[in-house]
């Protein structure tokens, strides 16, 4: 019996890879028979794993079932849950933190105690800073997520920078996360353009709306042009900078939602951010700590001028 319980986990952790297995090669992973194979892979069905057979010659492939049966994790599998859902307990998504709570409650019930000792150690050892600001209800998030998946068109309620109110029609594309924000990037069909939304700052309309035929996407970057676009495009004033330090160890200190880096050689590196305050941007990139020079825009200039000086006064 535990011979035959040991294949039935080792078959289950062939079949939970994606892609699909001859019975023939399921047998000679286990060294059976493939008559064997049959049996184990309706023992499999018995428990609540939907194993379905693949068309050709009799092959095999786990999809998708009714209810939840046990999940077979290795180690490092097991390890990389447990870290995600400590991260969520803390994380953007409105609700979700007594969740992941409970199920990481439940999974270190059942983790081996050489598991659970290296995921306390990492616990241990690890501060969360909690998330400042909106936080994403999960169901707008699940229901963006759907529309982008299956190609349907998506009308929503959209919250702008000043507090009023539109409704947008898209074709949904990708989500994207920062880390601190989740953000749609999506055709708006109204202004026949790459647009791209907050979905904290979203209501969806549902039902959604028909399907549609994927456009090619605005970039195959799709950090790199939410970045350019949340960092400068929505904002009144946009600058451009030039850091005197290196542009890796510019990133180190500056956030990709604040603005671009573009290196210029060794030693120095242009910012382009954007910002409807003067004062923020001037502000901000004064205690970075290094020598920097304001190329544009020319109010931004005249304005760190006007404030050197009035600093300069204050001290006299």
């Amino acid at each position: 019996m535990a011979e035959t319980s040991a294949r039935l986990l080792r078959l289950l952790a062939l079949l939970q890879t994606p892609r699909d297995w001859a019975g023939g090669e399921l047998a000679q992973r286990l060294d059976v028979d493939v008559r064997t194979v049959r049996r184990d892979i309706q023992k499999l069905r018995d428990l609540g794993y939907p194993v379905h057979a693949t068309a050709g010659a009799a092959g095999y492939r786990l999809g998708a079932g009714t209810k939840l049966p046990p999940l077979l994790l290795d180690d490092e599998e097991a390890i990389a849950v447990a870290v995600g859902l400590r991260t969520a307990a803390s994380g953007s998504i409105t609700g979700i933190e007594e969740t992941s709570l409970r199920a990481l409650a439940k999974l270190e019930q059942v983790l081996p105690s050489r598991v659970r000792h290296r995921v306390n150690m990492l616990h241990s050892v690890t501060v969360a800073v909690p998330t400042a600001g909106p936080t994403v209800d999960p169901d707008v998030l699940t229901a963006v997520a759907a529309a982008c998946r299956e190609h349907h068109r998506l009308r929503f309620d959209y919250q702008r920078h000043d507090g009023t109110s539109s409704v947008r029609d898209t074709e949904p594309h990708r989500l994207v996360h920062t880390g601190r924000r989740w953000y749609l990037i999506g055709w708006d069909t109204e202004r026949s353009d790459w647009r791209t939304y907050r979905v904290d700052r979203m209501r969806p309309r549902i039902p959604t709306g028909p399907r549609f035929t994927p456009r090619p996407a605005p970039d195959t970057d799709l950090a790199g042009y939410l970045t350019r676009g949340v960092s400068t495009a929505p904002y009144r004033h946009q600058a451009r900078i030039t850091l005197h330090i290196p542009a890796q160890a510019a990133a180190e200190r500056i956030p990709p939602s604040v603005g671009v880096i573009e290196a210029v050689d060794d030693d120095t590196c242009l910012l382009h951010t954007g910002s409807n305050s003067l004062d923020e941007i001037a502000v901000y990139v004064a205690l970075f700590g290094f020598r920097f020079h304001v190329h544009e825009p020319p109010e931004l200039i005249a304005h760190i001028r006007d404030l050197t000086a009035r600093l300069s006064q204050a001290i006299q």
